[in-house]
């Protein structure tokens, strides 16, 4: 037993419409570039498709069926004791095209009910306003966010749902962790950038060409985050707009200054570059020696900087799974993580999917991020991606991810009692859904079972796990009672 978190923690977990929903393309909903994207393993990489495929597994298309189990969905949410949910909208669910001149009646109503009974609920929702998913039309005719008239699609659809939704959701992320056009070639992921017929959902080896045009469509996104933040805020006061960060930490494998210096240089691209800009308003310092180093032309309009800094957002939230180590010895072997690439630290465990276990690391983040900003600071995403057992009773014995869990969380009360301002924890795939990176159902996540696999068996029904009555007694005592003698019910 420890103490109990600040009083008025957010407690929660945290979905994307195109990992979870389903329903690709009924009651008016357009195709997202998630849609394009076929299934793959740890070994395999998803592909794009530029038409879809026949006999070909498309994730998205299906993922979990939320689009039809909401309302359960959500009551066994109430159920584990959340006060508040982090979700996407689909922004091709509202916009079919992206650029079309009215909504889509049918995807308001959709997410209009989910926000009302999550208020019935007492759960606050937290929703990301484009969690990897542009329209697919904005991609074919505008080449996405590498065109600037982007900006104003993105913009219009913020105000529909601002104001569609202004009595029911109160707390908004612009982007869904903005950093990975910096990078793992995320052009298409992240910004919707084309790929050629059959390439890499990541795309192929970075390029002079391929590092301007991320650049400038992450321009664009931040520009177009700072209008939505200042629109927000006047269309609603009580507005919290925050940025999402694919947040990690970065450690010299050895104490060589080569490696030291290449650990900064890392972090500071990686993590402060997207940070400074959507925290503080303006490019950092170092991003000048970077552009010059990389031959990277920014077209910019005049009334940008001054935007960018009226546009500062509320707080900052971030992903955090894993870290790696750094070093400028090639032969070292590479590890995997989210978004980010290192090699392996001899002082950590890793799993399957070679992601890291490192809970110190996240209370050293949480330390940094808030000494860098200063402005309050949410998690929301975090958890191990691992198989998942269904036993001949009808039970998920999950120890491994209490485990995991039960660590975060206390280096999480550690930042607090450290002077962090941490509000909100929302651990990733609350309910099991479709692995961004892979493409899996069967990287799971979840505190709630879905039953379905990656041969597409299944019919989607809900169990609860282990974690889940866990978690349930974690949020019952806000934090203080993270015992792991529990056992699973039926």
């Amino acid at each position: 037993m420890t103490t109990a978190f600040p009083k008025g923690f957010l407690w929660g977990g945290a979905t994307a419409a195109n990992q979870i929903e389903g329903a690709w393309n009924e009651d008016g909903k357009g195709p997202s570039t998630a849609d394009m994207v076929t299934g793959g393993t740890f070994e395999t990489p998803r592909h794009y498709t530029a038409t879809l495929q026949p006999n070909t597994y498309y994730p998205s298309h299906q993922a979990s069926d939320f689009y039809h189990h909401w309302r359960e969905d959500l009551k066994l949410l109430h159920e584990m004791g959340y006060n508040t949910y982090r979700m996407s909208i689909a922004w091709s669910r509202i916009f079919p095209n992206g650029d079309d001149d009215e909504p889509n009646q049918a995807g308001l109503d959709f997410y209009r009910q989910i926000f009302e009974r999550c208020q019935a609920y007492g759960i606050e929702p937290i929703v990301t306003i484009s969690h990897y998913e542009t329209p697919y039309h904005l991609t074919q005719k505008y080449h996405g966010w590498l065109d600037r008239r982007v900006i104003d699609f993105y913009v219009k659809y913020c105000k529909t749902i601002f104001l569609e939704y202004k009595d029911l959701v109160h707390y908004w992320l612009t982007f869904n962790e903005i950093n990975i056009l910096i990078m793992m070639g995320g052009g298409y992921v992240g910004a919707g950038l084309p790929l050629k017929d059959g390439q890499p959902m990541f795309g192929g080896p970075v390029t002079d060409q391929s590092r301007q045009d991320c650049f400038q469509a992450l321009h664009h996104q931040f520009v177009a985050s700072a209008q939505a933040v200042q629109l927000a805020h006047r269309i609603n006061p009580d507005n919290w707009v925050g940025c999402m960060i694919a947040g990690g930490m970065s450690y010299p494998l050895t104490p060589n200054p080569a490696d030291v210096l290449k650990t900064q240089q890392e972090m500071a691209m990686n993590n402060w570059f997207c940070g400074d800009v959507q925290v503080r308003g303006a490019y950092p310092y170092f991003a000048k020696r970077y552009f010059e180093d990389h031959n990277i032309h920014l077209h910019t309009e005049p009334a940008d900087a001054a935007t960018l800094k009226a546009g500062k957002v509320d707080f900052y939230s971030f992903s955090y799974y894993s870290s790696n180590a750094r070093t400028v010895d090639q032969s070292k072997a590479e590890s995997a993580g989210n978004m980010t690439m290192g090699v392996k630290n001899p002082y950590l465990k890793y799993s399957e999917w070679g992601w890291s276990t490192d809970p110190t690391g996240l209370r050293i983040y949480l330390n940094d991020v808030y000494g860098r900003y200063g402005v309050p600071v949410m998690v929301v995403e975090n958890g191990l991606g691992a198989r998942d057992e269904l036993t001949a009773a009808g039970q998920i014995n999950d120890d491994y991810r209490i485990a995991y869990l039960k660590e975060h969380i206390e280096a999480m009360h550690a930042a607090i009692d450290d002077g962090v301002d941490l509000i909100g924890y929302t651990p990733w795939g609350c309910i099991d859904l479709v692995s961004a990176g892979t493409g899996q159902m069967e990287k799971r996540y979840g505190f709630i079972y879905v039953d379905r696999n990656d041969q597409q068996q299944g019919d989607f029904r809900r169990i609860p796990k282990k974690s889940f009555y866990w978690y349930q007694q974690v949020i019952a005592s806000n934090g203080a009672n993270l015992s792991t003698d529990i056992a699973t019910k039926i």
